[in-house]
């Protein structure tokens, strides 16, 4: 039954439940029983104030004694009553004030909070979730500096890991990142390192729209606020070119073969006879060789899988790797057990050599060129052994080459290089010996 009392800070202390109820509300004599003081079963007290709204009858807790005063509780009971009386519903106030609170917060919160949501977004969605290479690439444009570098440092650079290059702008509120700080950024950047400025760009814009897609940010974020910037910041990229000429290769395989690590020398040698992505050998195994029809299941850009032959010098190079793993090209120091990065011994052959700079796609380009010049290679068939997409309806829909038929054109080019190199031709039957199933478990 509730009761009326004039509410003192000892008769608040001093009251409880009877055992025989839930609860028990004593009204404030005071404030005309809009103020009352509830006390569940457990003896737990709370400040409640309650009025009609509307011609409805409408209850809030506002506070729980000692933490607030009782003058305090008569004040706000006090307040909510002029709002009620006004027509005003203290319930909607409450729930304004908060969303207000709220929204105070995600403006002044850092974008990175939303970066993160955006990363779970991509990771999870159902349509072409991120690959985990465009997620390592999402991670390394925002991530805090200081790590200790202790592999690949050159002369004068810091063995401290540098801050990613969106770090500065993530780092701000949301709100915050303007068109013309994003502008500024640019101008900044792009002096040093313009490709990856580019691509940095072209991962924010990314970012950014998918938060203007997002009810809790859009207010926050211009819709398009990239829109354009590359253009008007960045030169258009430039169409690399880089190519072994026919009277290099020489010199090419001379460096190549001196290089110190065999895996590296075979590794880059294979590249550039096959033509294949430099990432679609690195994860070849010794499970993906067949030894009897001398062909290999490599990765794929397109299909996720493809198979190519293997020629004679190609499998006198791959016979004598060290079986140390799963992994053909096998690393005894790379977290993947397999090599990650080429380009260091590459790029010091190809200066010792004193051949012009030549990237490791560089070697997927020299092996379409020079399979057109050597033996005027069909195209359907350099494009089957490189993995690009097929030309045409006949080739999409009707031509399907065995791998025998790739074979003799892939040992033709081969026979090409080796010769301009004054490499040793092997002979077919030579490969039948070389290879052999090994149990790298």
């Amino acid at each position: 039954m509730d009761k009326q009392i004039s509410f003192t800070a000892d008769r608040i202390a001093k009251l409880e439940c009877p055992i025989d109820k839930d609860q028990v509300i004593y009204w404030d004599t005071n404030n005309k029983g809009y103020l009352g003081l509830r006390i569940t079963s457990n003896q737990v007290k709370a400040y409640i104030f309650q009025s009609r709204l509307h011609g409805q009858t409408i209850r809030l807790t506002i506070g729980k004694p000692p933490a607030m005063g009782i003058g305090d509780a008569q004040t706000e009971a006090r307040r909510l009553k002029g709002l009620t009386d006004n027509g005003i519903d203290p319930r909607q106030v409450k729930a304004e004030a908060k969303a207000k609170v709220i929204a105070n917060k995600e403006k002044s919160a850092p974008a990175s909070e939303a970066w993160a949501e955006y990363v779970v977004y991509g990771t999870n969605r159902n349509k072409k979730p991120w690959s985990a290479k465009h997620k390592e690439s999402i991670e390394v444009v925002v991530r805090k500096g200081g790590k200790e570098i202790t592999r690949g440092l050159k002369a004068g650079m810091s063995n401290k890991q540098k801050d990613g290059i969106l770090k500065p702008l993530i780092d701000l509120p949301l709100k915050d990142i303007t068109r013309e700080r994003i502008e500024a950024w640019i101008k900044r950047e792009v002096k040093t390192r313009p490709t990856y400025t580019r691509r940095a760009l072209a991962l924010l814009s990314g970012f950014l729209n998918w938060a203007n897609s997002e009810e809790r940010y859009k207010s926050l974020v211009a819709k398009d606020i990239c829109a354009g910037l590359s253009k008007k910041h960045l030169n258009a990229p430039n169409t690399k070119k880089d190519c072994l000429e026919r009277e290099q290769l020489k010199l090419w395989f001379s460096a190549i073969q001196q290089i110190g690590n065999p895996v590296i020398s075979a590794y880059l040698q294979i590249l550039l006879l096959t033509g294949a992505r430099r990432n679609e050998l690195t994860g070849l195994k010794w499970v993906d060789i067949d030894t009897q029809w001398h062909k290999a299941t490599i990765k794929d850009k397109m299909k996720g899988t493809r198979v190519i032959p293997l020629s004679p010098y190609i499998e006198s190079l791959i016979q004598p790797l060290p079986r140390r793993n799963a992994y053909v090209f096998s690393s005894a120091l790379a977290k993947g057990k397999h090599i990650t990065e080429p380009r260091i011994a590459h790029n010091q052959a190809v200066a010792t050599a004193g051949l012009p700079y030549l990237t490791i796609h560089g070697l997927r380009r020299s092996f379409k060129t020079l399979s057109e010049w050597a033996v005027g290679c069909p195209e359907g068939v350099r494009n089957q052994i490189m993995g690009h997409k097929p030309q045409g309806v006949a080739e999409k829909n009707y031509t399907q080459r065995p791998i025998g038929m790739l074979r003799p054109w892939l040992i033709e080019i081969e026979n090409f290089m080796l010769t301009e190199a004054g490499i040793p031709i092997p002979k077919p039957e030579q490969g039948d010996k070389r290879l052999k199933v090994v149990n790298t478990k």
